[in-house]
């Protein structure tokens, strides 16, 4: 089942394809052939497979050709299914790109690191591991000129982070927050602030309403978020309330349907905080012979 925590995380990779060889390498020590540019390929393997099988994101690292395929699953639960799946991603990967192929599964949950990070006997003789990185490896990220570099990383950096002791939440969640202010799309700044607030203790949410005096945010939407979204619990009311609920429900029925959903699709649905509209994006996601039929009435 979808949850806004999967879809953040999932699109933190999307909108930023060269966050999973950055973690690669600062996280886990892996080291990559020589690319020149990565990019986001699709996810669907209907070609070879049934329509069940599905990855979240597959991304390709490019020097003129393929060099390294890399399958991105955030997994927020235990699913033993996947142990079967991942394989196949991998073999199928290998087999349409025509070089190395590999898994890397992000979660936000340290018993679920434990439970990805082990060999998958494949037959006899064979064996998959999958790469995983899990809220302990994501670097804590403090500095501003880093998250207006790479936002995503900031974002990922509080969401794993926001939990520990305060002073350390507080800086992670401030750089993070600097670093979306430089994003253009206003939509995307308001879904990864709404994701750095709602990452945070009871005690570092405080903690950032009272940064030194004089501080400000350079963004004014960023400010605006503190001083509404903190004191009039908005960041709760949208991660746990009825218009996410709606929001998730809308691409649960794509999702059962087979449907693509593209990114700025998936942003235009989770930006609605009209309950009434949708309302009517549900039903109408029942019905519709497209994805983007949904915005056209």
């Amino acid at each position: 089942m979808l949850s806004l925590q999967h879809e953040t995380l999932r699109a933190l990779f999307h909108n930023r394809p060269e966050l999973a060889p950055v973690l690669l390498r600062e996280a886990l020590g892996v080291e990559l052939p020589s690319y020149s540019s990565v990019r986001v390929e699709s996810a669907d393997f209907t070609d070879i497979v049934p329509a069940e099988y599905r990855a979240d994101l597959v991304m390709l690292l490019v020097d003129d050709k393929p060099v390294l395929a890399i399958v991105v699953e955030v997994q927020l639960a235990v699913d033993e299914r996947k142990l079967y799946t991942w394989p196949v991603y991998v073999v199928g990967l290998r087999a349409r790109f025509e070089c190395p192929a590999a898994v890397l599964v992000v979660t936000s949950d340290q018993a679920i690191t434990r439970w990805a990070n082990r060999p998958i006997a494949v037959g006899p003789g064979a064996t998959l591991v999958p790469w995983v990185i899990g809220p302990d490896a994501v670097p804590v990220v403090t500095d501003p000129e880093r998250t207006a570099r790479d936002p995503e990383l900031g974002v990922l950096s509080a969401m794993a982070h926001g939990q520990e002791e305060v002073e350390t939440a507080v800086k992670v969640a401030q750089a993070a927050l600097e670093g979306i202010g430089h994003l253009s799309d206003r939509d995307q700044i308001v879904i990864y602030g709404d994701m750095i607030l709602a990452a945070l203790s009871d005690a570092a949410r405080k903690a950032l309403q009272m940064i030194p005096e004089g501080y400000q945010f350079k963004s004014p939407l960023i400010r605006e978020s503190i001083e509404k979204g903190l004191a009039q619990g908005r960041v709760e009311g949208r991660v746990e309330g009825r218009v996410e609920g709606q929001a998730l429900s809308v691409l649960e029925v794509f999702e059962a349907r087979a449907m693509q959903v593209t990114e700025e699709q998936r942003r235009q649905i989770f930006a609605c905080t009209d309950l009434d509209q949708l309302s009517q994006w549900l039903k109408r996601a029942v019905t519709v012979s497209a994805v983007s039929e949904l915005f056209t009435h």
